[in-house]
This record gives C-alpha cells, sequence and structure tokens, in this order.
C-alpha cells in the first residue's frame, strides 16, 4: 500500500505536469523596464505576495476559461480575478512586450488585445464587471493552407512565448485595463471546447491623444456559438472568423520583435494620476528567463515622454512605474543612497575641474 509520503508526491508529480500544460503571462516589458505578472502557481500560497501590475486570477492549475462561462465574470480577467494592487506607466504609442512562461504548440488560435478606461479612480479598485474592452490588436489565422493552419499563438512561440502589442497612438491619456488574450481552439471543434486564455494590467497611459472608444462589457464579448468560438481547425483549407469586437481605429497590426530587458520596475503606493517618479530599478544580467536584445528590437528604444522626463528628474535611466493606491496621495519616491550619490558625482566633478 503506498505510504502517505508516496501519495502526496505522486500528488505534487501530477499538479506540475497539470501547471506546465498551458502558461501564464509573467511579466510585461515597457521601454526596456520590466514589471511582474501576478504568479497564479505561487503567489496564492504567499503569505505577503508583493504588489504587482498584473491582476490576481485563480488559476492555480494554469487552466482556462470554457465558453459555459462567457457570461461570468471570469472571462473578463480570468478565474475569480481581483484588481491588481499597481499599474505600470505607459505613452499612447508605445508597445509593450508580453512574455508568458509557456505556451504549448498545441493550442493553436488568435492572439487578442483590449483596453477599458477604468476612470479617475484608477483600476486598482474598479468593479471589473463595469469594464467595457475595445479591441487595440487581433491576429487570428496566418495560413489555412492546411490543417491545423499557423495562427497568432504561434507567431507568440516563434518569439519565444512573447508578444508585442502596440497602444494606439490616438488614445486619450487615463487610466486602463489592458486584456491580453490567447484563444486555444485545438477541442473547440465541439460545444463547450474553446479554452479562454486571459490576462489583465493596469495601466495609466500619458500623451496627448483625444480618442475615447466606445466598449463592450467583457460580459458580452464572446457567445459560445460565435463562428471564432465553435470552430474545426482540422479541415483543410482552414477558414476562420475572429471573434469579439471589431478593431477600433487607430489600433495598428505590428511587426512580433523581441524587446530587450535593462532594469525591473516595481509597484508602489501612490495617487493612480500622480506624474510618474523614477524608483529604484535593478539591471536585469541575460540569461535564459530573459528574452535577449534583438536587432530588430524597436520598443526597448522607444521611451515614452512621461518615462523619460521623470528619469530625468531624478538622474536614472528612463522607465515607467507602478503605482499602487488609486486614492492615496501622491508619495514621491527616491533611490536609497541617492543624495549620497549626487554628492559623490558632484566630487569628482570638482575633482576634475582642478
Amino acid at each position: 500500500m503506498p505510504s502517505y509520503t508516496s501519495k502526496t508526491l505522486l500528488s505534487a508529480l501530477a499538479a506540475a505536469a497539470s501547471v506546465s500544460a498551458h502558461g501564464h503571462v509573467r511579466n510585461i516589458v515597457i521601454n526596456g523596464v520590466s514589471y511582474q505578472n501576478y504568479d497564479p502557481t505561487s503567489f496564492p500560497y504567499m503569505q505577503n505576495p508583493p504588489t504587482v501590475v498584473g491582476w490576481a486570477a485563480g488559476n492555480t492549475d494554469n487552466g482556462f476559461v470554457a465558453p459555459d462561462a462567457f457570461a461570468s465574470g471570469d472571462i473578463i480577467c480570468h478565474k475569480s480575478a481581483k484588481n491588481a494592487g499597481g499599474h505600470a506607466v505607459v505613452a499612447a504609442g508605445d508597445k509593450i512586450f508580453i512574455q508568458w512562461d509557456t505556451w504549448p504548440e498545441s493550442h493553436h488560435g488568435p492572439v487578442l488585445d483590449y483596453l477599458a478606461s477604468c476612470g479617475d479612480a484608477g483600476c486598482e479598485s474598479v468593479d471589473k464587471t463595469t469594464l467595457e474592452f475595445f479591441k487595440i490588436s487581433e491576429v487570428g489565422l496566418v495560413d489555412g493552407t492546411s490543417a491545423p493552419g499557423v495562427w497568432g499563438s504561434d507567431q507568440l512561440i516563434a518569439n519565444n512565448n512573447s508578444w508585442m502589442v502596440q497602444i494606439p497612438s490616438n488614445i486619450s491619456p487615463g487610466n486602463y485595463v489592458l486584456r491580453h488574450e490567447i484563444i486555444a481552439l485545438h477541442s473547440a471543434g465541439q460545444a463547450n471546447g474553446a479554452q479562454n486564455y486571459p490576462q489583465c494590467f493596469n495601466l495609466q497611459i500619458t500623451g496627448s491623444g483625444t480618442a475615447k472608444p466606445a466598449g463592450t462589457l467583457g460580459t458580452a464579448l464572446y457567445k459560445a456559438d460565435d463562428a471564432g468560438i465553435l470552430a474545426n481547425i482540422y479541415t483543410s483549407p482552414v477558414t476562420y472568423e475572429i471573434p469579439g469586437p471589431a478593431l477600433i481605429e487607430g489600433a495598428a497590426s505590428i511587426e512580433q520583435t523581441s524587446s530587450a530587458i535593462t532594469a525591473s520596475g516595481t509597484a508602489v503606493t501612490g495617487s493612480a494620476t500622480a506624474v510618474p517618479v523614477a524608483t529604484t530599478t535593478t539591471a536585469i544580467n541575460g540569461g535564459a528567463t530573459e528574452v535577449p536584445a534583438s536587432p530588430t528590437t524597436t520598443a526597448a528604444a522607444e521611451t515614452s515622454t512621461a518615462a523619460s522626463s521623470s528619469a530625468a528628474d531624478v538622474g536614472a535611466t528612463p522607465t515607467s512605474t507602478a503605482t499602487a493606491g488609486a486614492t492615496a496621495a501622491p508619495v514621491p519616491t527616491r533611490c536609497p543612497g541617492l543624495k549620497k550619490k549626487r554628492s559623490s558625482r558632484r566630487h569628482a566633478r570638482d575633482v576634475r575641474r582642478h
């Protein structure tokens, strides 16, 4: 008879196999600065998980939302999702690099991105059921010559399990939820077979845009019998209709490139509408867990106006910041020892002059 220890080990191995079957977003990168996402496989078991820009969710098995839950709040930002405690700052027109921990090759399907305005109160406290999403990016069937076809998900895998999306340059500044989603269609030929994997992040978008597109409630984005949800991808040639609302005016289709990570950004407390303040950043060494720089990278070279100006104020590398607490007063932050470092630099300049 198996011992208690043996049973525990077998259960752990089975859980690990289940978790590795799918995936979740590990982090997002804005102008070279990496922001951690909520990790559903570890954060729920921490006494004090870190404050991050990604929404908390109950998909501890890296699972999915099925079509029979499209009318529930689970489809909005994943199962039992709760507001992220912070947000990242990005300028309209900038690109965001979204890195998944993994994605299985068998899970073919479209990659979709939406935004929804949270209003002046910020996204840290917004009621998710009131969010109205408008679509800013979609890549579905790329080549349907032979089944099961080439899909947006295949491009994501080829790009080191990562996805680049651009914030439309015409978007009005404010607080938004970015809803990033892959819909796996490998079982979608049967009712309730599609698998939706939505992930949400809080953003403060800066800029001079004026567009405030109309959106659709998350619970009304899809129906179980939509052509893009109930779909057979194993009959050649493959045809496909992307589900959900149409792209907004100003949405851009961009090349899937990489973004070099130069620093890490952390969520800090402060007002949701506070002027971005550069925070302590830590350079990240290259390695298997980070996406290497690419000759075709464009996102890391582009800096948002807000991030650049805030970084210049404290003499740091330009970064965007994450901010938590929608109603709290702005809390300026400084790097530990910054005053001392400035004094050292002034002393070095004086020495050179003499």
